[in-house]
């Protein structure tokens, strides 16, 4: 049951306005020091290759999956308040660690530092995210469930968006590759403060007999309940990974632009996710979850796959087209994300946690595989475009190509699993006791008749 504060708007509570800063906190953090900063840092200050960068990634990706699951586990036996600080103060030692590791241009023990260090942040976002969405299950009443999951999937697109401006202000301005570092290290200090003196210190949503197998048993639990849920964040994550690792080295190669400029280029779509997640939460709680999924994953196929078009069409290729066909993409994403994690916690609420990191984990392992192949596609294409007559661009439009093509992919999937029930059309909030699940699932109605 939901502990919740009556009679506010669910933004205007005191403990969900605090765990949405703590994420956004957080996820600048990461999101500027993984993705803004440490490609170029590595590259630029410590003489790596980019077939290395890539080994990087993956090794942050990797722990960020495996781990992801079972901290959902341990989320639903201790409470969540705990993991929201460990995960930033694991990163704090690591962000340092990684400015004042000796150089070695480059050397294999250089390497292997960074790949373990990576390896430690990943581990702490696993710790952060199923945690902040058990939380926020259990800071809410039931019918706001998905306008909050909204809010917290705002502030992780949001914190990607302004990683990139933040991050390449912080290096143009202070004229070294590793200020992004620092910046990450102080967002990650205010998010574990933040965590430390506001958390709740909530109780296990169930009993210790119940989670007797441990994290991994729960993982596979989830894969024989939920196997259909997990193929679908699987592919359309794969899809999200294939350009993960190349964003920022895109937008600098093929249109020229500087660091800076490229945050210039992100910001507005940031503010622009922060003023609509909300408007589009409640949208897609009055036409149900399951079409709010279907209509959202159909507009990112729609904004991808003009982007993917540029490969082959060369009057595409500007960035202020890549940037307006990246606004269905992205409002697409704010759509679905929250109607998704709150059908997937409605399938059981004893499981919520950990089926959420389940399904963190699948989205984890999707990301891990796309990424290396983005990375290999953008490098080794670009010959075969030039011998095409399409130029180099067609090599570094190719991860946008594979990313359309596994959301769209993702699309489908969702109009197989996710069927709209009754419910979903004749929801008026102010007559509903009891929400009944979103989604109807043949094997959880065999359970329940039984």
């Amino acid at each position: 049951m939901s502990i919740a504060v009556p009679n506010l708007a669910c933004w205007k509570k005191r403990p969900v306005q605090n765990l949405l800063l703590i994420a956004l906190f957080a996820e600048i953090g990461y999101a500027t020091m993984n993705i803004s900063t440490m490609p170029i840092y590595l590259v630029a200050d410590r003489k790596f290759g980019q077939s290395v960068i890539g080994l990087v990634m993956v090794s942050f990706l990797l722990f960020e999956a495996v781990f992801k699951s079972v901290m959902g586990h341990v989320a639903d036996r201790f409470g969540t308040r705990k993991l929201l600080i460990a995960g930033p103060s694991i990163s704090i030692v690591t962000s340092i660690i990684s400015i004042l590791l000796p150089h070695d241009n480059g050397s294999a023990i250089e390497v292997f530092a960074f790949v373990v260090l990576r390896a430690f942040d990943g581990l702490a976002v696993a710790m952060l995210w199923p945690a902040a969405f058990s939380q926020m299950n259990a800071i809410v009443e039931d019918n706001e469930r998905q306008q909050s999951m909204s809010y917290l999937n705002a502030c992780y697109m949001i914190g990607i968006a302004l990683a990139f401006p933040l991050g390449g202000i912080a290096n143009d301005v202070f004229k070294v590759k590793w200020a992004g570092l620092v910046l990450a290290t102080i967002l990650f200090i205010g998010a574990a403060l933040g965590a430390y003196f506001t958390g709740r210190s909530d109780v296990p949503v169930v009993s210790d007999n119940e989670h007797s197998g441990g994290g991994i048993k729960e993982f596979l639990d989830s894969i024989k309940q939920i196997p259909e849920y997990l193929l679908l964040a699987v592919v359309a994550f794969m899809g999200i990974g294939f350009p993960l690792a190349i964003f920022k080295l895109f937008t600098l190669e093929e249109f020229g632009m500087s660091e800076s400029a490229v945050g210039g280029m992100i910001f507005p779509g940031a503010i622009a996710m922060a003023v609509l997640s909300g408007p589009l939460a409640k949208f897609g709680d009055r036409i149900g979850r399951a079409r709010a999924v279907h209509y959202g994953l159909m507009l990112c196929t729609i904004g991808l796959s003009l982007i993917a078009i540029g490969g082959f069409l060369p009057f595409l290729r500007s960035p202020y087209l890549f940037g307006l066909a990246g606004l269905p993409a992205g409002l697409g994403f704010l759509l679905t994300i929250p109607a998704w994690m709150a059908s997937v916690s409605d399938l059981n609420p004893e499981r919520r946690a950990t089926n959420i990191g389940a399904i963190m984990t699948a989205q984890g392992v999707g990301a891990m595989i796309g990424a290396p192949i983005g990375s290999a596609t953008y490098e080794k294409l670009q010959p075969l475009g030039v011998s095409l007559r399409l130029g180099e661009s067609f090599g570094r439009y190719s991860p946008f190509m594979g990313c359309a093509i596994c959301v769209g992919v993702a699309w489908a999937l969702s109009l197989k699993i996710l069927h709209p029930v009754k419910a979903d059309t004749l929801r008026e909030d102010s007559e509903i006791v009891e929400t009944p699940p979103e989604v109807s699932d043949p094997r959880f109605d065999e359970v329940s008749s039984r």
